[in-house]
């Protein structure tokens, strides 16, 4: 199967007071490239969440992003700090000694002195947040292959029917060439005929040159290559796979063979079906650039 770079996955997942949701969609892009939008929080995850990634996609401009909410309520506890509470008593004395004050001092008052008394969040459990993580990124991902899988089915029927297409055009060159080539042939020595005023000139050396010449026009050579880009690219996409970058090569070999027999055209039924190759290829080649 192949897979089109186009593609939406969404998992959310609920567990423990813990709740992750993963959103992942890709666009085209020649290489892998990834965007991850998450809470700091998790920022220590990225790396674990890149390589999991890899396991399901090879090229596209992908963004994740990611949302989490955590419901327990042992995040955060309160921390007594008894070195920052002795000092402050320890002072207080001092300054009641100094000017003959009674220290009238008590717990709960000492509790509202800055630092005394701190909220402190507690570490989360790593592993377990991971774990759940993981999961989730995991049923996005594969929501997400599945999308980009029915795309590409999709892009490849349609890619199959536009390369018969151009067998079509193929097969009316190389029917109708090696005829033009004949034509053109006859026409070039009955001219050189007519115009030579060499008696001695022979009729072997003039069709010898002649030839020559109309063998300038002939795209037998161009359109063998041509079916055989095609061929090769319908057997790839029935293979599937990672295969963008080899599609995308083949179709620039088309471009080529197509651009050629155009030039070397002499004649304008040649000549509209090269165009109409050209068109087709370049359609091809649009449809290509969707593909992992």
């Amino acid at each position: 199967m192949i897979k089109s770079m186009t593609g939406f996955g969404r998992c959310e997942l609920a567990r423990n007071d813990r709740k992750f949701t993963v959103e992942i969609k890709s666009v085209n892009h020649r290489y892998m490239d990834v965007t991850i939008k998450m809470p700091k929080k998790l920022n220590f995850f990225e790396a674990s969440i890149r390589n999991l990634l890899k396991e399901y996609m090879q090229r596209g401009k992908i963004d994740v992003f990611i949302t989490y909410e955590d419901y327990s309520e042992s995040t955060v506890a309160v921390k007594y700090n008894k070195e920052i509470a002795a000092e402050y008593m320890q002072y207080l004395n001092q300054m009641a000694d100094d000017f003959g004050l009674e220290n009238d001092i008590k717990v709960s008052g000492l509790s509202r002195y800055p630092e005394v008394f701190t909220m402190e969040e507690i570490a989360a459990d790593e592993e377990e947040i991971w774990k759940l993580l993981e999961e989730t990124i995991r049923g996005a991902a594969e929501q997400f292959v599945q999308s980009r899988v029915v795309e590409g089915e999709n892009l490849r029927d349609d890619l199959i029917g536009k390369l018969d297409g151009m067998l079509v055009h193929v097969d009316y060159i190389e029917k109708r060439s090696p005829e033009i080539v004949e034509e053109y042939k006859q026409k070039i020595y009955e001219k050189v005929k007519e115009l030579l005023t060499d008696a001695q000139a022979e009729d072997n050396r003039i069709l010898m040159e002649v030839t020559l010449f109309a063998d300038k026009i002939c795209v037998d050579e161009e359109m063998v290559r041509l079916r055989s880009h095609i061929e090769t690219t319908k057997q790839t996409l029935l293979e599937g796979g990672s295969i963008g970058r080899k599609l995308d090569f083949i179709a620039q070999e088309m471009n080529r063979e197509a651009n050629t027999t155009l030039s070397k055209a002499n004649n304008l039924d040649i000549s509209n079906h090269a165009i109409e190759l050209k068109t087709e290829i370049e359609k091809v080649r649009e449809q290509i650039q969707n593909i992992e």
